[in-house]
């Protein structure tokens, strides 16, 4: 905290007003889900975004992005979205829906600071949106609850970006707390906190910088009729539901669409499996119970979703050979990790093997060309506004 307020007064020649840090975040099962009203675990990780504001005596807007030392301008009255804004537009976005929400924004000098750009992927543009959303709620003094901040970020997400509006990202970074992953319920709009305490395990993102492509369009999968497909397949068990598993029921509901269809809603409910099997995992300390669920879910993506890549499987595959006897018990996990076509993955393995793991990642340098960059995280907690 202390940098971003030394970088703010420089910038600006003020002290802030308001100082907020939001945390980064990766999915590790379910994030392709969402729309068939499944979960998603998820978990807040130490890579924030600080973002320090304080007010202006007009209705401009000025906002400084240290790491990469670029500067944009707007005006409260006059928001518009710009393609040559680029990361402004997601703090524009979130003004814009607050003032849409009747909670008046006004003038300010903003200051971001971060140690990891939105373009690494692992929920910083969200942690961006999440904090200015906090900026704006104590800058201003507005008496918003938790529910109206999320009505405004989504609608900046559906009107201002014109982008979709995923609860599980802001979930993350408004509910998370230490020590914990956190179980996202789509059907419910609820989280639940589930103990992260493996202890002698650590947690590594590697993004494995593959140039992003193309590989199909998710949105040709959330349709309305795959919806109700999907829905026919559902039981009540136990006060909880499950899919159905059984063969000719599954092959009879799902005969009516292609292959490749067919491939990803099977994927989608093997996808239900592995988070009930992770979560069953971390609620009783079982790691080898929810490293298989992991370890499950990367091949159902890389199988059935088709969106993993060589150089992904590449990686995956060194973690799974560092105890080649233990497939029933496993003691390290790995998994693509990403909406849409992702180039990070998260490895979860005993402390002893980092170095080992780190060094298979300057072997994946020197077969593919590409140069990974792998950060060693913890779980965190949600937003909070340090300074007021």
């Amino acid at each position: 905290m202390k940098r971003v307020i030394e970088i703010h007064k420089k910038e600006y020649d003020k002290k802030p007003d308001v100082v907020v840090s939001a945390p980064g975040r990766f999915h590790l099962i379910g994030e392709h889900t969402w729309y068939f009203k499944d979960k998603t675990l998820s978990m807040a990780i130490d890579l924030p975004v600080f973002i320090a504001a304080s007010a202006r005596q007009d209705s401009s807007l000025r906002f400084y992005f240290h790491q990469i030392n670029e500067r944009k301008r707007g005006n409260v009255s006059t928001l518009k979205f710009r393609k040559e804004d680029r990361w402004a537009n997601a703090l524009k976005a979130v003004i814009a829906g607050f003032n849409s929400c009747g909670f008046e924004c006004k003038g300010m000098n903003v200051t971001i600071y971060t140690e990891i750009l939105p373009s690494a992927g692992f929920g910083i543009t969200t942690a961006i949106k999440v904090a200015t959303a906090l900026v704006c709620k104590t800058l201003f003094k507005h008496p918003c609850s938790d529910a109206q901040i999320l009505q405004a970020i989504e609608r900046g997400n559906k009107f201002f970006l014109n982008t979709g509006n995923y609860i599980a990202d802001l979930y993350a970074a408004l509910y998370a707390q230490p020590r914990t992953c956190l179980l996202i319920d789509h059907s419910k709009n609820t989280s639940t906190p589930l103990p992260f305490e493996f202890e002698g395990y650590s947690v590594l993102l590697t993004d494995a910088r593959v140039p992003r492509v193309s590989v199909w369009d998710e949105e040709t999968l959330r349709i309305p009729e795959n919806f109700l497909l999907m829905a026919e397949l559902k039981l009540q068990k136990k006060g909880f539901w499950v899919y159905n598993d059984s063969d000719v029921e599954i092959n009879d509901v799902l005969s009516v669409v292609n292959e490749d269809t067919r491939r990803r809603l099977l994927c989608v409910m093997k996808e239900h499996n592995a988070i009930m099997d992770a979560a069953e995992g971390l609620r009783t300390g079982d790691f080898s119970l929810f490293a298989r669920a992991v370890n499950k879910s990367h091949e159902s993506m890389r199988d059935l979703f088709n969106i993993s890549c060589p150089e992904i499987d590449w990686l995956v595959k060194r973690v799974l050979e560092f105890e080649v006897t233990s497939s029933r018990k496993p003691t390290a996990c790995s998994r693509i990790t990403g909406k849409g076509f992702g180039r990070c993955l998260y490895t979860i393995l005993k402390t002893s093997d980092v170095e080992e793991f780190r060094k298979k990642t300057a072997e994946y340098e020197r077969i593919f060309g590409f140069h990974p960059v792998c950060y060693e995280v913890k779980p965190a907690g949600g937003a909070a506004v340090l300074l007021a």
